[in-house]
């Protein structure tokens, strides 16, 4: 299982008024880790999207555990969760420069037609992709 990790230093405008980074913005850190896997997995989401699919969240999860502050880097770990030809989970970890463990998160997404916002299987439309998901996703044995 691919494992992908992703450093980002952690900019002022990123955090509230108490100096940690704002919750919504852990969600724009998931999002740049889930791009960062598909890349490490040799495919690119721009082309993906350009070719008239695109990749909608359908549910989202997020566990804030502790914080982080500007100045400090952190490491997005992103990997496949479960896979099921039509549905993707991605799991993700947001680390601290000390390997705390800052947010877990989970994001569920489905390929659709960018016209017609229907869902598509992945297996018959994307079959390099379904094949890497299969060979990726986490094996819950």
């Amino acid at each position: 299982m691919l494992v992908s990790d992703k450093k980002i230093e952690v900019r002022y405008a990123e955090t509230d008024q108490m100096g940690v980074v704002y919750h919504a913005n852990y969600v724009i850190w998931l999002e740049i880790g889930r791009t960062q896997l598909i890349k490490d997995l040799g495919f690119n989401y721009a082309e993906m999207e350009a070719d008239g699919i695109l990749s909608p969240v359908i549910d989202i999860q997020v566990s804030y555990k502790k914080p982080l502050r500007y100045g400090e880097t952190a490491t997005v770990k992103t990997w496949i969760e479960s896979y099921d030809g039509l549905r993707v989970v991605y799991g993700y970890e947001i680390l601290t420069g000390n390997e705390e463990l800052a947010v877990s998160a989970r994001s569920a997404h489905v390929c659709v037609k960018k016209e017609s916002f229907r869902p598509i299987s992945i297996k018959r439309h994307l079959p390099d992709w379904h094949e890497a998901y299969e060979m990726n996703k986490k094996k819950n044995e």
